[in-house]
């Protein structure tokens, strides 16, 4: 058995950077190895790039050997079609906040991959029971019941952005979800350096729904005229020991994100406290979406 408690070979969807991100820690830290997947090749192509840059500066910061550098990249490999996982005892789910999109993968991942499989989604916000239900087929008593043991295996397995940096992954149960799984997934975060924490799989879990009404207020108080961009990051750096303010992290967040799971929490709760700011919608659809378009709340030179 192997430091991630079973957990031999992973593979995750998603090469954006959370994907790149936890391809990352599970290859250095748990030694396990990764195949990582993209419909994008392009994409593919750009978090390879971004794991080798982190290995090197780890290994030019003296926090890393240059043999265990190139034995963590050595784990990590690129294929092009899912079905290239069928074989992984976890996959991890890595893709934009969109419900259809991920209920579409799921639907594949109990198809395709092994009947034992930890069926892992990295969604910050979205509803896991949701996920996992649509695993179960219509049709067939025997594929429903097929369905209905794979629904057991999906878990939520929240990291945070930057995943390399930050410490911990939140734990969310379905209301399907397996003790089995809950315990494997724990000990498989745990065996990436993280720390753990629990929440019900309520509209925005624990994180998100206190993050997210942060931030929206914020942008409220900028769209009000409350106070100014500057005065609204300093207040929370210098007054309440923030390493950044809200403006500043949406951005480095994402706009759309933030949007999309203020959405979420609006939609899944019906309280108005939740409804998203009207600036914060008309940036995203200006396009400026933060640090990742070049422009947000403020602007960035890549």
């Amino acid at each position: 058995m192997s430091i991630a408690h079973g957990i031999k070979r992973l593979g995750v969807l998603g090469a954006g950077q959370m994907g790149t991100g936890i391809a990352f820690v599970s290859a250095l830290h748990a030694k396990v190895p990764v195949l990582l997947h993209d419909k994008s090749a392009h994409q593919i192509s750009k978090g390879l790039s971004l794991i080798d840059k982190l290995l090197a500066k780890d290994v030019s910061k003296g926090r890393l050997q240059p043999s265990d550098a190139a034995e963590a990249r050595a784990r990590i490999q690129a294929v092009d079609a899912l079905e290239s996982m069928s074989d992984v005892d976890m996959v991890v789910e890595a893709v934009t906040e969109n419900l259809d999109l991920k209920r579409a993968i799921f639907r594949e991942f109990a198809a395709k991959i092994r009947p034992d499989a930890i069926l892992a989604t990295n969604t910050s916000s979205i509803s896991i029971t949701k996920i996992a239900g649509a695993v179960i087929p219509e049709g067939a008593s025997a594929a429903g019941e097929v369905g209905k043991a794979a629904s057991g295996r999906v878990v939520g397995l929240h990291f945070f952005n930057p995943v390399p940096v930050m410490k911990l992954v939140e734990l969310i149960s379905a209301v399907q979800t397996s003790q089995d799984t809950l315990d494997r997934s724990r000990a498989f975060a745990e065996a990436c350096g993280k720390e753990v924490a629990t929440s019900q799989d309520v509209p925005g879990f624990v994180s998100n729904a206190l993050l997210m009404p942060f931030i929206n207020e914020a942008i409220m108080c900028l769209e009000k005229g409350v106070a100014t961009r500057d005065d609204i990051d300093k207040t929370f750096r210098l007054g309440m020991a923030h390493p950044m303010g809200p403006l500043q992290l949406a951005d480095f967040i994402g706009l759309d994100t933030c949007l999309s799971i203020q959405q979420t929490l609006y939609n899944g709760t019906s309280d108005s406290k939740y409804r998203p700011s009207v600036l914060l919608e008309r940036m995203v659809d200006a396009q400026y979406l933060g640090k990742k378009s070049g422009r947000g709340f403020y602007e960035y030179n890549d």
